[in-house]
Formats: C-alpha cells, sequence, structure tokens
C-alpha cells in the first residue's frame, strides 16, 4: 500500500495543516521559538511515515514510525504549553490533543501489525 493511502498518514497530514493554521495566530516573538518547534514536530509525524515505507526493510520502516510516534508525543506536549501560555484556548486544545492522541494510537496500530 502506498504511504498516500494510509489512513494514519492522511489524518497526520491534515493535522500538520491544521497545526500551521494554528500556530499562525501566535505572538510573533514565538516564530523561531515554540512556533517553528511545534511546526517541526507536526510535519516529521507523516514525513516519518513516507520516509519510513520508502526503504524498503520492515526494519528501517518501524525505525521509522517510531520517530513518528516520538513526534507526536513532542507535539501533544507543545500543544499544552500553548495552552498553558495564553497561545490557544481550551477549546483548541482539546480538539489538537485528541487528534494527536488518534494519530498515536493509529500508528501504533501499524507498528504492531509490521512487527514479526
Amino acid at each position: 500500500m502506498h504511504w498516500r493511502e494510509l489512513e494514519v498518514w492522511k489524518k497526520s497530514h491534515l493535522l500538520v495543516l491544521e497545526t500551521y493554521k494554528v500556530t499562525s495566530t501566535f505572538p510573533t516573538a514565538e516564530r523561531y521559538g515554540l512556533i517553528d518547534q511545534i511546526r517541526r514536530a507536526s510535519y516529521s509525524v507523516p514525513a516519518n511515515i513516507v520516509e519510513g515505507q520508502a526503504r524498503h526493510t520492515t526494519k528501517e520502516y518501524l525505525s521509522y514510525l517510531y520517530n513518528a510516534r516520538g513526534s507526536v508525543e513532542e507535539v501533544r506536549y507543545f500543544v499544552l504549553l500553548s495552552r498553558e501560555l495564553g497561545y490557544i484556548h481550551d477549546d483548541i486544545y482539546q480538539t489538537l490533543e485528541s487528534k494527536y492522541e488518534t494519530v498515536s494510537k493509529m500508528l501504533n496500530g501499524l507498528i504492531k501489525s509490521l512487527k514479526p
């Protein structure tokens, strides 16, 4: 199956777009701080899925999926931090947290399906 057909890639890609939109409202002082960090971690998720699949070995694919899962958790922390700094409202926090939790669970499922 091509990576564009993977539901976890589709959801994570849409989350990147949503994360960019949310962070565009952050203070300009965060341009090279939190905005940059949260965006990098966000796009790292689908990018690692793509790169891992391109490696053509299960072992390498799993390694990249673990990296993607780590990036999900990194974003979840940055979303929490953003809420606590007052950059996002609770409703946006809850929405993003829920969506990233779903992607995390989907990655766990994909990882389990690939393990020998």
